[in-house]
């Protein structure tokens, strides 16, 4: 029987873009804080898309995606 997915407070995103995540380990909006853009569209699974709408959520909260280093 397959195991339910984990718990998550994510938005709604595609799959691909949702088990991308869950793979790397982030289950949870704020632990994105951690984390630029740029490694979040380097995992498989990951576009535009997602990406923005996970921005959105974010900028709802107050929060922000790590801000890439020059």
């Amino acid at each position: 029987m397959p195991q339910p997915p984990p718990t998550d407070d994510l938005p709604k995103i595609g799959n691909p873009a949702r088990n991308a995540l869950h793979g790397a380990g982030y289950t949870h909006l704020n632990q994105l804080t951690e984390v630029t853009e740029a490694e979040l569209l380097k995992l498989h699974g990951m576009g535009p898309k997602a990406i923005r709408i996970l921005r959105e959520a974010l900028a709802a909260r107050a929060l922000s995606f790590k801000q890439e280093t020059a």
